[in-house]
């Protein structure tokens, strides 16, 4: 046992980051030397009912409850302390989505999740309105698709928030939201650090007639930015999060954030012409931009740093969902032999296998669609494979292709930048679970997007760890002292974060350009596939 450590635990000297994934509430407990002391995690899973996707908000109380428990007890088993003091906590969660509370704080719909792609409407009529890119996931959207739907909630709202801001309000009473977060429910006025005002009142005067009992800002929350205090954990809050009563109230909250924003800190991505690409349900890539885009571009998104600064967002709903239930489906196959199925190992040889393969996944076709697909125009997501006769059908080929349809679809919205906006990329960190079996995901990565890829050595648990450095950054940093500066000064001044670096191989290259050709034709394939079995499923 770390004597250190332990004195450090008793006395507060500590932050805890904790995160809300599309598949875990991770929790990380750091050291004032960036250290993980503890870390847990609770496995969840979201919905798909009256044809939204949803995650039931009981369960995020459960889950809460149950991830900080295990780390409550690791804490007690590991140093003999009892969990009472933190130095500051943060909370982070998925982008955008819409929570709509009413007076009382009781919810009016089920939480809608950045998964939806029911905003098409909304999101291209405020984007032709704003001459701003509105994304379908952003929290505006559903707000203005819940208007024209003439939806009966709507008039009953008093606060609409993100799913990391509706945790931050549990805990402290504080309608605060980070402003990477913020970034992601209405455009922000970079300059002002703020909604952007003029776009705030041409909403207003565009729903002008509906004569609601509120004006936008009213219910949306206060933007912070990262290193201000965005409120303390109260009694209640405290119960909350440790009904065991151990731990106390009146810790400092930081700004809540999105997991974009915790994966920029992750891997030092906050200063300008850096970069990341965070991969899990969703897949992202982040640029820190020097200068505003040219143009409105429907696959590029425009959001900001913790700090403010402006970003350019490539996302894709759809990365990792397919795969994993594909490895389950091989895992089942495993345990029906009478094997043991250990599944970090099981997705360590089927990923390797991916290196054995053919370049270009040997002719096969994978759309891991489990959702709607926003950059390539699907509404609704039904995964497909497809190989014709000439295929190469075996297990590497297999394996590779769904890796590499993992990357597909950012890809095209990474060309924009890098063909049309002359965005330089010279390398990129990335981070997420798709990347923790050493080098082959790297490999993909880098084959995909052409550039070098350093890899985390927290690439698991990245965001939980990025919410626990903002929440230091707001009680430790110095007078005057930038997030840029906290994060190369001091967090990653000494630590072996990013691991080794893959270039990419030509060979790999060339191979997915022809993945990608067959890709980009065979979107009529997917396309038809949707619209048939949203015709016949239930027949």
């Amino acid at each position: 046992m770390d004597q250190n450590i332990k004195e450090a635990i008793v006395r507060g000297e500590t932050s805890l980051g904790i995160e809300f994934g599309s598949t875990r509430i991770k929790a990380v407990l750091m050291d004032h030397h960036f250290k993980t002391i503890g870390s847990s995690s609770y496995e969840w899973e979201n919905q798909l009912i009256g044809g939204y996707w949803t995650y039931d908000l009981n369960e995020v109380i459960i889950g809460l409850q149950e991830t900080y428990d295990q780390l409550r007890q690791k804490v007690a088993n590991n140093y003999g302390v009892t969990l009472q003091k933190i130095g500051s906590i943060g909370c982070s969660a998925m982008m955008q989505g819409y929570i709509a509370l009413d007076h009382a704080g009781e919810l009016l719909v089920p939480f809608r999740t950045w998964r939806n792609a029911t905003t098409s409407i909304a999101a291209t009529e405020l984007t032709v309105k704003f001459n701003f890119k509105i994304p379908q996931r952003w929290s505006i959207a559903h707000l203005y698709q819940a208007i024209l739907n003439d939806e009966e909630h709507v008039p009953n709202i008093d606060y609409i928030t993100t799913l990391s801001g509706y945790i931050h309000w549990l805990l402290t009473g504080s309608k605060a939201l980070g402003m990477g977060d913020a970034s992601g429910m209405f455009p922000i006025d970079i300059s002002a650090q703020q909604y952007n005002e003029d776009m705030v009142k041409l909403f207003d005067d565009l729903i002008a007639d509906k004569g609601y009992p509120w004006n936008l800002k009213d219910i949306l929350p206060k933007v912070y930015t990262a290193g201000e205090a965005a409120g303390f954990l109260s009694e209640a809050g405290a119960r909350l999060l440790d009904p065991s009563g151990n731990l106390q109230a009146g810790i400092p909250l930081c700004p809540p954030e999105g997991d974009a924003g915790t994966g920029m800190v992750a891997t030092n991505s906050i200063k300008k012409c850096t970069g990341n690409i965070s991969v899990g349900t969703s897949i992202f890539a982040m640029f820190v931009l020097e200068k505003d885009l040219s143009a409105v571009y429907p696959e590029i998104d425009i959001v900001t740093t913790p700090d403010g600064s402006p970003v350019g967002m490539v996302l894709a709903n759809n990365c990792s969902s397919d795969i994993n239930a594909w490895v389950g489906l091989f895992r089942e196959f495993s345990e029906a032999m009478g094997l043991k199925t250990d599944m970090n190992q099981l997705f360590s040889v089927l990923f390797n296998k991916a290196l054995e393969a053919d370049a270009d996944g040997g002719g096969l076709l994978s759309f891991g669609y489990y959702s709607g697909e926003n950059i390539t125009g699907l509404a609704k997501g039904r995964p497909l494979f497809v190989r014709s006769p000439e295929s190469r059908f075996n297990l590497a080929n297999f394996i590779r292709v769904h890796l590499f349809t993992a990357f597909a679809a950012l890809k095209l919205g990474m060309d924009i930048l890098t063909q049309k906006e002359n965005v330089t990329i010279d390398r990129i960190l990335a981070h997420g679970g798709l990347f923790k079996t050493p080098l082959v995901g790297q490999k993909m990565c880098a084959a995909a997007l052409n550039v070098p890829v350093s890899v985390m050595s927290t690439a698991g648990e990245g965001g939980a760890w990025g919410m626990a450095i903002l929440a230091s950054y707001m009680v430790n940093k110095e007078q005057h002292e930038n997030l840029a500066d906290y994060l190369t000064t001091k967090v990653f001044i000494d630590a072996d974060t990013e691991g080794q670096e893959v270039y990419p191989n030509s060979t790999d290259v060339n191979g997915f350009v022809l993945f990608m050709e067959r890709y980009t034709k065979g979107l009529a394939i997917e396309q038809a596939a949707v619209d048939y079995f949203v015709e016949n499923w239930k027949k």
